[in-house]
């Protein structure tokens, strides 16, 4: 019996409009809204194979911060090693949890997985997900033009917080704690003054032969990717960071490159409480995933025991709707979204004749150009897309060539500008603002990118006959961002597969410049949401600086009532506002929360599949020394429909009452409003809308809750499509190397079996003669099930003992072209973990998957699909 939850794409496979006042009246019909720049999207066809050979064995008693005994947790771990004995398990254990989870991790073969599920005491079974170091683009912007976004500047210069007092821990790859921002000394010094390396530099979670952690006492960081986070959060020196006298901890879950697995940063997690940290950021997280996973439990559980938990939503925005990752969907977790920062630095060069100075960005993968000399003479173009059925206006050869962006991809351009004999390409913005494209060959010959102004300037010297040119120049500058404060393209979208409102809020992580370690340059600029939720982070411990009375709980939603919601990505100049399943509450404010004399709670409303209107209630608390008079009113956002990979986006806007326009409220005293949100017209299938509830003081001080909502059914989506390739009978003919099962090689191909061939359930010739069914989830599934179906009587093989496969909240797919494989071994377990071979015969699987939020108890919320027959014949 094989249980597995992974994704395994494996090659190979042959086969709002604006603001509302309270309770508006809807319009009749909501329309389709179309940004300028397309969504970006991480479909290319080209599948990625991804497996994990290592488990969390979740116990059903709460972990001991949620008040369990400590005889009882580690009773429960006795238990389920004497019951693992008994029922012949084999396999290594990692770590055991007790304060923020309660079970252990173990590395087992997959065969084992359904039979320790069963065993008395465990409450789940889950795969110890593998989290790569975050991927991050690098540019040359200032963290000094970040700062302003959010006010952390003003909380500095003018209410003179620093994070005196206060400790922040960083999860990341260590911290070069000898930087000359952050403490320039040995470990552990006046700024990184606790921590631990729980892996050692070689370790590599996603490489055989380096997967064994081997820990010590030292968190030096020797990726860079930790030194930067921390610097956002409280460097000193050339970067100041939001906070910049707090305390940092330094908890290294990375080598120097690769991957590390989630129940080290568990371990983390735990190590953290232990001490005494009172912030925690994790610019860490897996994608597609469930709040119900142990690192996001974990962390909630920190939230309760007095941390505040800041971890990034993700970057995975090119992948769609509900792609944020745990931990970031904790319930309690402050999950943070990304914003481009205002500025890019960019380097220049000089127009000729005029000198004018010509600010540019690179294009990758072309060569960068010289840091001086000139061009050949421009010689303009046009757009260059032969493919569209465009010609060279002019002849590029041996000149320089002046392009026009748009209709078709910059390789494209690149290459038709090239192959014609240019010698530089110049690409000009078709849109305001500077750019810097990619998917560029390297061809040898410079290319790079330049503003819409520029580009109307230079075809005015060719038009002119003035035979213009570049000068190269070592000169650089800031130019405004035309994507500034506007949420950034890869930060990923909401909401949570159980319908909670995530990302909360949001904060610059496009283009952030920080410390980074001495050996790789001191200073380095990036961008992600590993850039946002330490700036968060540093907000959190400015926050707690000026308010300790605040609670985890308490502060996030006081960070969301202040926060400022921003334009829509798609048109920043329609008057729209973002989608919330994008931004949360938006851009992070931190003297608005600090300088905050009124509340309201909740901070956010989840309102979940709605089909009709709801009503919740909030509470309106004046801090304030005076009594106030608050507004109440709505503002509604963009919302998405359609396809979950690449959504569409619409102005529909759900209609809002309360039950009082107004509300006057006495210096500290509270006052209960409800809120009545009706969902607007179901014109587009798949609707998630949302938008904010304001709360005006009379003073020029507006208060804010973000809410969302599925619009409709939840269940109507399909999260197993059935029919054309998938799902599929498969097995395995090319695979480099196993991990029990699993075949963890990306070149790895599986070829459909159309039923009927007899398997021997053994390995022949290095590969395993058994079935792999291959699954893609178009939605995330609360259960996964397949039971074993005799074909020559048509029932189940056994009334108990039936089942293959059963996996508890798998995530969706992370791309159209992405699925599950599910090996069977030729064994059935039942409901006390018995593990049977099944005779040899011919049967068929019954895959049922139960939907996201579905009851089991309604057949309806269960989609199925029957497998081709499959014959065992050990002999």
């Amino acid at each position: 019996m094989v249980q597995r939850s992974r994704l395994a794409q494996v090659a190979g496979l042959s086969l709002v409009a604006g603001l509302l006042a309270a309770a508006p009246a809807q319009a009749d019909q909501s329309s389709e809204l179309a940004p300028l720049h397309p969504l970006p999207t991480s479909y290319d066809g080209e599948p990625v194979h991804q497996a994990e050979g290592l488990w969390f064995v979740e116990m059903e008693s709460p972990p001991t911060s949620e008040g369990t005994a400590t005889a009882t947790v580690e009773g429960e771990h006795e238990q389920f090693r004497a019951e693992a004995d008994g029922h012949g398990l084999d396999y290594d254990e990692r770590h055991a949890f007790d304060d923020l989870w309660n079970g252990l991790s173990v590395e087992m073969d997959e065969a084992q997985v359904g039979s320790a599920r069963q065993i008395p005491g465990v409450k789940a079974v889950h795969p110890v997900l593998r989290h790569e170091i975050p991927e991050v683009d690098d540019s040359e912007p200032d963290m000094d033009t970040a700062l302003p976004m959010t006010g952390a500047d003003v909380a500095r210069n003018e209410l003179g917080l620093s994070g005196e007092g206060l400790r922040v821990a960083v999860m990341d790859t260590g911290v070069d704690y000898t930087h000359p921002d952050l403490g320039d000394g040995g470990f552990p010094n006046d700024r990184v003054v606790a921590g631990y390396d729980f892996v050692g530099d070689d370790y590599n979670a996603g490489e055989p032969g380096s997967d064994v952690p081997r820990p010590d006492g030292d968190p030096q960081d020797c990726n860079g990717h930790g030194t930067h986070v921390a610097g956002i959060v409280g460097a000193e020196g050339e970067v100041t960071g939001v906070a910049p006298e707090v305390e940092l901890g330094a908890y290294k879950v990375f080598g120097c490159e690769g991957s590390t697995d989630a129940d080290i940063m568990l371990a983390a997690m735990e190590a953290s409480l232990e001490d005494d940290m009172d912030v925690l950021n994790m610019s860490i997280g897996s994608a597609h995933s469930w709040p119900q996973y142990p690192t996001a439990v974990g962390a909630d559980n920190l939230v309760d025991q007095g941390v505040s938990v800041v971890a990034s939503i993700g970057n995975s925005g090119d992948t769609g709707l509900y792609s944020a990752g745990a931990p970031g969907l904790g319930e309690s977790v402050i999950g943070v979204a990304a914003f481009d920062n205002t500025h890019i630095e960019t380097a220049t060069a000089l127009a000729r004749p005029g000198g004018e100075t010509v600010p540019y960005m690179g294009m990758d993968s072309a060569p960068e150009p010289p840091a001086s000399g000139e061009t050949d003479e421009l010689v303009h173009v046009g757009r260059a897309c032969l493919s569209e059925g465009d010609e060279l206006e002019e002849d590029p050869e041996g000149r320089t060539a002046l392009v026009a962006r748009g209709q078709c991809e910059f390789g494209a351009k690149y290459e038709a500008a090239v192959e014609a004999g240019a010698t530089a390409v110049v690409m000009y913005n078709n849109l305001p603002g500077m750019f810097s494209g990619g998917g560029l060959p390297d061809l040898g010959v410079p290319s790079i990118g330049v503003s819409d102004e520029t580009g109307a300037h230079l075809v005015d010297l060719i038009e002119a006959g003035d035979a213009p040119t570049l000068e190269w120049t070592e000169e650089h500058v800031q130019t405004p961002n035309p994507t500034g404060g506007t949420i950034s393209s890869f930060s990923s979208f909401g909401l949570s597969p159980d319908l909670a409102l995530k990302p909360d809020l949001g904060a610059p992580g496009g283009l952030i410049n920080s410390t980074y370690p001495m050996a790789m340059g001191e200073y380095a600029t990036l961008s992600g949401t590993s850039m946002s939720a330490p700036h968060v982070a540093g907000g959190v411990a400015l926050l707690l600086e000026a308010r300790p009375d605040l609670d985890p709980h308490g502060i996030r939603s006081v960070l969301q009532n202040s926060a400022d919601p921003k334009d829509w990505w798609g048109d920043p100049e329609s008057g729209l506002i973002d989608n919330v399943h994008r931004q949360g509450a938006g851009m992070l404010d931190v003297p608005g929360a600090v300088l905050a004399g009124t509340s309201v709670a909740p901070g956010k409303l989840s309102l979940g599949a709605t089909e009709g209107a709801v009503t919740e209630t909030v509470t309106v608390t004046n801090g304030s020394e005076t009594e106030k008079t608050y507004a109440l009113g709505h503002e509604a956002s963009v919302g998405t429909h359609g396809d979950t990979f690449a959504p569409s986006f619409n102005d529909a806007a759900a209609a809002v009452s309360f039950s009082e326009d107004e509300v006057t409220v006495q210096p500290g005293s509270s006052a209960e409003v409800e809120v009545t949100v009706t969902p607007p017209a179901r014109d587009f299938e798949q609707m998630i809308y949302g938008g904010y509830l304001t709360v005006g003081d009379g003073a020029g001080e507006v208060y804010r809750v973000p809410y969302a909502a599925y619009n409709g059914d939840y269940q109507e989506i399909d999260a197993l499509p059935v029919g054309g390739e998938m799902p599929a009978l498969t097995q395995v003919t090319e695979c480099a190397s196993f991990d029990g099962l699993d075949c963890v090689d990306p070149g790895a191909v599986f070829d459909p079996s159309p039923g009927g061939e007899a398997f021997t359930m053994d390995w022949v010739d290095g590969l395993p003669d058994m079935p792999y069914f291959l699954v893609h989830f178009s939605h995330h599934t609360t259960e996964v099930r397949m039971v074993v179906i005799d074909e020559r009587t048509g029932r189940p093989v056994h009334p108990d003992r039936n089942v293959a496969v059963q996996v508890d909240h798998v995530n969706r797919s992370a791309s159209p072209d992405a699925y599950f494989s599910y090996p069977w071994d030729g064994t059935v377990v039942d409901s006390h973990g018995r593990v049977t071979d099944v005779d040899d015969g011919e049967y068929r699987l019954e895959l049922r998957a139960l939907k996201a939020l579905g009851d089991p108890e309604e057949e309806d919320h269960w989609e199925s699909w029957t497998s081709p027959v499959v014959t065992i014949d050990r002999s």
